[in-house]
């Protein structure tokens, strides 16, 4: 007998628990009609549309849905792509399925719009669930006040002019310059560089050019002024050193790639998004592809026609650690700005960029190489903004993207062309694209690493929110509503054509 009592507290010791991983649960229904449910549906899939248009990851984006649905106690199945939106609620043996479809059409970086969207998520989820016996009247306006607030983000008009964003632009390209090693008459050519590149890929946007040739025609345009410098400098009153032409190619390149999705990429293939991170991955390499056609053909052109094709060496380091500090935050601010990000969210978005040029800084001091530096830094930026996006009301997604700007590879991508062009440099121009594609890819995996860190240390900050009051009937609940959105942050999100000089897509 007291053999079994042990082998039975044993057996007891030894059992485990349920299942961690719930799979093959059987569907259960809301309690709603058909109609009610498909109106809470089309709230959660035009969330995730919209969340996935204006520059979010995927798992952001599926997480906004899941949480939308359930804020109406509307259980469902999401499935979430690259270009579609598909929710699904079954109500079981007694009911009809009911889904919604969404496809993403356009891709834009509008990071105002988008951050009122996870703010009108916050608060649905912060709203308490429906009663049982809750009236079905209530119910459905509820559900229609979120979505006339819904339509009021979305339909909302660009917080800036167009001529503003190609000045932040310029601003931003001549924040690169000087980030690189550049004087004030480089930040001056790279800024109106970049100026004249964001009107031209404007209106080739247009005419429906193709984003491939955009990025292409961005990067010659680029070119075709380092290769006028190359042969106006040495007639000029000045030394080369001085206008050296690879800064100016090399910030209209970063302009060009802080559009792309680098780090949305790599969310979405850490986080279990496959299919989507496949399709953000094509389209970086194609884009970027368009970058090298851009900058090889006119470097090939330049030679044929018997121009010296010398590249010039740049400092190193780049100049006084203070001066690269300031410039990375111009550069990331100016980027958020020119997103349509209010200023607020501008701010700490150039904090951000502060602090990882700062940290990339100390880890070259400690003899660590260009990729590990960058991964490092973008760590300390992705930890930083799932820390602290709560508290700032910023969300995190906007604060890494923009941070990691000022690393983006820029000058090692226009130095690994040119002695590819270069006659017997095959090899040497190679190992320097390599290198740069490491960089990016670097910066990606530690951005997303460091919130993937910072997650887990958030509990104790404020979820975004609007700020939005309560509207409270007696004897009625009532939708979080918004205060007429009289904040800076509470204004006015990524398109077809690619952000940077080519025109943000007025959607």
């Amino acid at each position: 007998m007291r053999s079994r009592a042990v082998l039975r507290r044993l057996a007891r010791r030894t059992a485990g628990g349920p299942p961690a991983v719930q799979v093959g649960r059987r569907a259960q229904g809301a309690g709603y009609d058909e109609r009610l449910v498909r109106a809470a549906l089309e709230l959660a899939v035009r969330t995730g549309e919209a969340m996935l248009s204006l520059g979010s990851s995927a798992g952001d984006a599926s997480a906004a849905v899941h949480r939308v649905a359930r804020a109406f106690g509307v259980p469902c199945q999401v499935d979430l792509t690259f270009t579609a939106v598909l929710v699904s609620h079954d109500p079981g043996p007694d009911g009809t399925p009911v889904t919604v479809l969404r496809v993403v059409e356009t891709r834009t970086s509008d990071y105002g719009r988008l951050t009122e969207v996870l703010a009108l998520a916050g608060d649905l989820t912060a709203t308490p669930r429906p009663d049982p016996d809750e009236p079905t009247e209530a119910l459905a306006a509820r559900l229609e006040q979120a979505h006339a607030r819904l339509d009021e983000i979305v339909a909302r008009p660009h917080p800036y002019r167009r001529g503003l964003i190609t000045l932040l632009l310029s601003v931003m390209a001549a924040g690169v310059a000087v980030l690189l090693g550049g004087g004030a008459g480089v930040a001056a050519v790279a800024g109106a560089t970049t100026a004249v590149i964001d009107r031209v890929l404007r209106r080739l946007g247009r005419w429906g050019i193709p984003p491939f040739f955009l990025q292409a025609a961005g990067a010659a345009v680029a070119t075709t002024v380092a290769v006028a410098m190359l042969v106006l400098v040495p007639l000029l009153p000045v030394e080369r050193v001085t206008l050296p032409p690879s800064v100016v190619v090399a910030s209209g390149i970063v302009v060009l790639l802080a559009g792309l999705s680098l780090v949305g990429a790599a969310e979405d293939a850490i986080n279990g998004f496959p299919v989507t991170a496949v399709g953000r991955v094509f389209e970086v390499l194609v884009l970027t592809l368009g970058l090298v056609v851009g900058i090889g053909a006119v470097l090939d052109v330049a030679q044929r026609a018997g121009v010296s094709l010398d590249l010039v060496d740049v400092s190193a380091d780049g100049g006084p650690l203070g001066l690269r500090v300031a410039a990375a935050a111009v550069v990331s601010g100016a980027w958020a700005l020119a997103s349509y990000a209010p200023p607020r969210v501008a701010a700490v978005a150039a904090g951000a960029g502060a602090t990882g040029m700062l940290a990339a800084a100390a880890l070259g001091l400690l003899g660590v190489g260009p990729a590990a530096s960058g991964a490092g830094a973008a760590l300390v930026v992705g930890l930083a903004a799932e820390l602290l996006g709560g508290r700032l009301r910023v969300p995190p997604v906007v604060t890494s993207v923009c941070g990691i700007v000022p690393l983006l590879p820029g000058l090692a991508i226009y130095r690994g062309l040119f002695v590819l062009v270069d006659e017997g440099g095959g090899g040497q121009g190679g190992a320097i694209l390599l290198g740069a594609a490491m960089v990016a890819v670097g910066l990606a995996a530690g951005v997303t690493l460091g919130g993937l860190l910072g997650r887990p240390l958030r509990s104790s900050a404020r979820p975004l929110r609007s700020g939005a009051r309560r509207l409270v009937r007696p004897g009625r609940r009532a939708l979080e509503q918004p205060t007429r959105y009289r904040r800076p942050w509470a204004v006015a999100a990524r398109d077809e054509v690619p952000k940077g000089p080519a025109d943000p897509a007025e959607i």
